[in-house]
């Protein structure tokens, strides 16, 4: 049974680099018919329609003064406390905020370029899988299970018995835990094959590979475990072949779910729906049926897209340069981050009916 949104809320944070107070918002258009974005005369800007209409929550994740987020190459998760952990390539590390936006600390100092992080619990205990590009001067792409407080309780780096022989042709980009406690690791930036451990960091098996035809991948650079169905899938973000594809946990392709996408990067689930991030000026929402639904922040300047050295004030407060890292909480506020060198985080309430 799908699981409807309007019992939940969508909110939008933004904080760009340098900037005190952080506003901002994404845009929600419906596939069909939606048109322009909604701009009320006052200070609430609207966006969507029907059950996805959205207004901007201002002010959420606002910096002290002087800060700035460094690039959000980065990710975004969540703890069982509700803090929001957005992770930045720059020696800031992991941002730590309230629930109501406030800034509370920073962590992982030690890893200033996580580029994926992802939520578990285990036996009671909270973890983030992450990768991370720029570690210490010795340790560079490696995958990192942390606390939450950032210490490191597991590390691996590239497996030499999968044909591993120089640093430069391991470069993660994302990682999750099976369900049965295993660990599945995309090497995006390099060969794009998808790597299998065991839960204490023993090389398994590896699969797919560089290419286009089906079952190959072209930058695996988002995953997530696909819990719509009644088997477990891997999701993967095929990014340059611009679709989402299926394996299963033993590493067998099962399909291509979603094709024509803006280069996806992460996706967040939530019930029946799926958010993906699009490096491409989007942010599209997908049903069970992986059919888009809803597209947020469609920025129609195509000059904006995937610009890193974008300045985020000259981006509209609605529209995304460069979606990288998202999630989906558990009353359906949504955050992303936009893929710059000084930062840009949103956050989007969805507005009651």
């Amino acid at each position: 049974m799908k699981e409807g949104i309007d019992s939940r809320s969508r909110r939008i944070f933004l904080a760009t680099g340098g900037a005190v107070a952080l506003s901002s918002a994404i845009p929600m258009h419906a596939l069909e018919g939606a048109g322009n974005m909604e701009k009320s005369s006052g200070k609430v800007l609207m966006t969507g329609n029907g059950e996805w209409t959205y207004e901007v929550a201002t002010g959420w994740g606002a910096l002290p003064a002087g800060t700035n987020f460094g690039g959000t190459h980065g990710a975004i998760a969540q703890d069982n406390a509700g803090s929001l952990y957005v992770s930045t390539q720059s020696e800031t590390g992991v941002l730590v905020f309230a629930p109501d936006g406030r800034l509370t600390k920073t962590i992982a100092h030690d890893f200033p370029e996580v580029h994926s992080m992802v939520h578990a619990e285990e036996n009671g205990a909270e973890y983030f899988y992450c990768t991370v590009q720029k570690g210490t001067p010795k340790e560079n792409w490696i995958f990192v299970k942390m606390k939450t407080d950032g210490t490191p309780v597991l590390k691996i780096t590239a497996p030499p018995e999968a044909g591993f022989k120089t640093p430069n042709e391991w470069r993660i980009t994302a990682a999750v835990p099976g369900t049965d406690g295993s660990i599945f690791i995309a090497n995006g930036y390099g060969d794009s094959r998808i790597f299998h451990f065991d839960g204490k960091g023993k090389y398994l098996r590896s699969y797919s590979g560089k290419g286009s035809e089906p079952g190959s991948l072209n930058c695996s650079h988002g995953l997530t475990v696909d819990t719509r169905y009644g088997q477990p899938l891997l999701l993967v973000c095929d990014r340059e072949n611009r679709r989402l594809c299926h394996f299963d946990l033993d590493g067998k392709y099962v399909d291509t779910v979603t094709q024509h996408l803006r280069r996806p990067c992460q996706i967040s689930l939530l019930g029946d729906y799926a958010i993906v991030s699009e490096l491409e000026g989007r942010v599209t929402v997908l049903d069970r049926d992986n059919v888009p639904v809803a597209f947020l922040g469609d920025n129609p300047d195509k000059k904006q897209w995937a610009n890193y050295d974008l300045d985020p004030k000259t981006i509209d407060s609605a529209e995304f340069s460069a979606a990288h890292g998202c999630f989906i909480d558990r009353e359906a506020n949504i955050y992303v981050s936009d893929w710059n060198k000084t930062g840009r985080v949103t956050k989007l309430k969805r507005r009651s009916l």
